[in-house]
């Protein structure tokens, strides 16, 4: 309990009227004790007056050892092992009987320790003494210490493994004059009033100056999430590229579009539940394009357009499967095919959502991950043009160093892994992967053969990790991310 402001004035008081005619508090505790006030108090009243350079205040720090509640109990009562040592008579007893005259814990550690000391002789059934007279050198050893006598090292130490004993920190002061010292502290004014005005004290009075450099009160408000600051300036880059956002507020997704739809096949690894979440309700959908069903079914059967297809039985009802969306690819093969029911115009798409994986979770990987994705759908496309709105894309990122690696996706053909040189790690990292859509994806649909579909899609939280300094997904995105380290990071910027 705090000391009030009399009791705190009072001990104030008390200190600098005993240093007007002494040199030294040598020791606050016996000061403390010598006047009445609790020595807790006689500190916080020191470090104050130290503050304001009434007194100069050293720390004193002494080292002691005293007894646990164990060890008060032995000094009492003796030890476990002399006690039963004293329950042996000399002709010795049944271990039986023995056990039945001792506390169990007293027992137990007593056997260990009279066994040790090679006071006593354990038998399978009988207990005898080996010694006559013993003394009780734990108890005689305790006694010393709460009595504040010298022990040597080796006992401290034996008696600390049997816990026994602990050390104890005393914490206090020795206080002499500072350099600012009166016999009253003359207390500085916060507030000039109106009492002071009218009485005139106010010429008298000494003002507390100004603390300048002080921090104000924090402002308390809401804070965004680092992957919501980067999400917003990847927006704002596609925005300015001239590219319009698709509808993905759908998390479940048929595996039709979100497999058959783009020429991946049935028996495909990424179709396994090992690597995608299923839904068990509603497990299937019922509302497909039944006449773009039959022909996504017979690209993949036999092929078409001089295409050899996959050459298996497609099966409806695995693409009538729901699940949680694997990539938000599944929307764009939606809004091509919706593009393709209408008369041609060239397009540019974007997202930025949630997709989720069936992945073991690592410092790297989680179950859900948000994908960026964007797409440009127009006639005779190339792969150069792939590449030039690439760099425009990512050095608006800040990421003007960048190379391509030939990749395989079943759906793009060619296919390029994106990668850009790290200049904190001095290494190329993937950054994302990219391709042009398959003919055998995109004419089914009913586009006209001469448009061309160029895409590319990276994770959110890669360039997020990246720009943060973050090195485990964990500490982003989860139920462990620190709320106070989104509160401190400042304002991303990303590209110049």
């Amino acid at each position: 309990m705090s000391m009030s402001m009399s009791m705190a004035d009072e001990a104030e008081d008390a200190i600098l009227a005993y240093l007007k005619d002494n040199d030294e508090i040598s020791n606050s505790a016996n000061f403390a004790q010598d006047l009445g006030f609790s020595h807790d108090d006689i500190v916080n009243v020191i470090r104050r007056l130290h503050g304001f350079r009434l007194v100069d205040a050293k720390d004193i720090r002494r080292e002691r050892w005293v007894l646990t509640e164990e060890g008060k109990t032995y000094a009492a009562v003796g030890s476990p092992e002399f006690q039963l040592f004293s329950a042996v008579p000399p002709e010795g007893i049944a271990r039986e009987d023995l056990q039945k005259k001792l506390d169990p814990a007293v027992y137990k550690i007593g056997c260990q320790q009279a066994i040790k000391n090679k006071w006593v002789e354990m038998a399978k059934t009988h207990v005898s003494k080996k010694v006559q007279h013993a003394d009780d050198k734990v108890k005689n050893l305790l006694l010393w210490i709460q009595n504040d006598e010298a022990v040597n090292q080796e006992d401290i130490d034996a008696l600390k493994r049997r816990k026994l004993i602990i050390q104890q920190v005393w914490k206090g002061n020795s206080v002499r004059k500072g350099p600012e010292y009166a016999p009253k502290r003359k207390r500085a004014v916060t507030d000039l009033t109106r009492e002071n005005l009218q009485r005139g004290d106010w010429k008298e009075l000494e003002f507390k100056e100004y603390n300048f450099s002080a921090k104000g009160q924090p402002a308390e408000g809401g804070h965004l999430h680092p992957l919501l600051k980067v999400r917003r300036q990847v927006q704002t880059i596609f925005l300015n590229m001239g590219f319009e956002e698709m509808p993905t507020n759908n998390y479940v997704e048929s595996s039709f579009w979100n497999f058959d739809a783009l020429f991946q096949p049935q028996q495909h690894p990424a179709r396994d539940s090992h690597d995608t979440f299923f839904l068990k309700v509603p497990s299937s959908t019922k509302m497909l394009p039944e006449d773009y069903v039959e022909r996504v079914k017979e690209i993949h059967e036999s092929g078409g357009d001089q295409s050899r297809g996959y050459g298996y039985d497609w099966k409806r009802e695995e693409a009538n499967k729901n699940l949680l969306r694997t990539h938000t690819t599944a929307v764009s093969s939606r809004m091509l095919y919706a593009l393709a029911q209408k008369p041609f115009a060239p397009k540019k798409y974007y997202s930025i959502d949630r997709v989720f994986r069936n992945e073991a979770v690592d410092r790297t990987h989680l179950a859900e991950f948000h994908q960026i994705e964007g797409l440009i759908c127009d006639r005779g496309l190339t792969l150069g043009d792939l590449i030039g709105v690439l760099h425009d894309f990512f050095s608006r990122l800040g990421m003007s160093k960048l190379r391509f690696k030939p990749a395989y996706n079943p759906y793009t053909e060619p296919s390029m892994e994106i990668f850009s040189y790290h200049e904190g790690f001095k290494k190329w990292v993937e950054v994302g992967n990219s391709g042009m859509f398959r003919p055998e994806m995109l004419l089914p649909m009913g586009l006209p053969e001469d448009v061309r579909v160029i895409a590319w899609g990276l994770s959110l939280e890669r360039p997020t990790m990246i720009l943060y300094g973050i090195d485990n997904i964990r500490d982003l995105f989860g139920p462990k991310v620190d709320l106070g380290l989104i509160k401190r990071n400042p304002i991303c910027r990303l590209g110049l």
